[in-house]
């Protein structure tokens, strides 16, 4: 499939949920240090076309699509606001909504989907918010990590639970049902950029970080991690679980790559793609098409291709 090349620097790519052939990218200008941003709405076939962009003032960093409705998308923006758009309405009336609580950049969000109404946000304020689709403040913030919170992951049986990443070099596992977290990983000696959960195994999660790997544990028995991944040759930005097979992961990171795992081998390692020219920052699998990935880095260049093949080919 051929590539699309995006105004700004990527950030963040999210397959929608409800059609397999759309495609959200998150991108900022300027590498994301100053400027402006694009939502891009992207429609995949033999041609990668745009089906509608929204700009904003600030770089947008994360995206995520809502579980409840197939055409609203929830974006995390470098000004620390939460811009929530309705694809279904025309540009003028978007976004529906602007939530602006977290006091520095907004880095991470993530949609429950178990309780559709509900979604996450992480941001460079140390803190974690919760939020519901129909109320214009947050219902809860939730501070304990010591610097800023990059990335948060809801898990996906328990409509409760999620885990938060941060550069305080812990992940933590958060009910919020409960005044404060329930268990803190002392994951990785340097900061944590991404974590996120096994689609197959509620108790196994994997974190990714500045120290080049990515390892995988079982809240169970946290002491040791089920597996440690070495691979990339610098920082790993983004991790994702496939929602197909219970062992597979992707990554991507600043040396450019990304790498698909399965982590129950000896040889975790088996595949890796060097397609972009920048700092790969963003990877996504899609729910609806089984090894169908997407990426995007600050080459600005969007790939989405078929697990096995060549994400270069056409």
């Amino acid at each position: 499939m051929p590539v699309f090349k995006t105004p700004f620097n990527g950030y963040s790519v999210k397959f929608s949920p409800f059609y397999e052939n759309q495609l959200a990218v998150a991108t900022s200008q300027n590498f994301g240090i100053l400027g402006n941003g694009r939502l891009h709405i992207l429609q995949l076939g033999p041609i990668i076309t745009e089906r509608i962009a929204f700009d904003t003032s600030d770089g947008v960093y994360d995206i995520c699509w809502s579980e409840s409705h197939d055409s609203v998308i929830v974006a995390a923006i470098a000004d620390g606001s939460l811009k929530i758009y309705d694809l279904s309405l025309p540009p003028t009336a978007n976004p529906i909504r602007s939530l602006h609580e977290h006091a520095r950049e907004c880095h991470g969000v993530d949609f429950n989907t178990v309780r559709k109404d509900s979604f996450l946000s992480a941001s460079w304020d140390d803190t974690v918010k919760l939020w519901t689709v129909d109320r214009p403040a947050s219902v809860r913030t939730l501070k304990e990590h010591a610097y800023c919170v990059y990335s948060v992951a809801w898990n996906p049986r328990h409509a409760d639970v999620f885990a938060s990443a941060s550069g305080d070099c812990t992940a933590r596992i958060w009910d919020v049902r409960e005044p404060g977290s329930t268990m803190i990983l002392p994951a990785h000696e340097f900061e944590i950029l991404s974590c996120d959960w096994n689609k197959y195994d509620d108790c196994i999660i994997a974190t990714a970080s500045v120290d080049k790997s990515i390892k995988v544990w079982d809240v169970r028995n946290y002491r040791v991690p089920v597996a440690v991944l070495n691979g990339h040759g610098y920082a790993v930005r983004k991790v994702k679980f496939s929602p197909h097979r219970g062992s597979l992961i992707a990554s991507c990171s600043y040396d450019m790559t990304i790498c698909l795992w399965d982590y129950m081998l000896e040889d975790a390692l088996i595949g890796s793609h060097d397609h972009h020219t920048e700092f790969a920052v963003g990877v996504d699998m899609s729910v609806l098409v089984e090894g169908l990935l997407a990426s995007t880095g600050w080459d600005e260049l969007v790939y989405v291709w078929q697990h096995g093949t060549d994400p270069r080919a056409s």
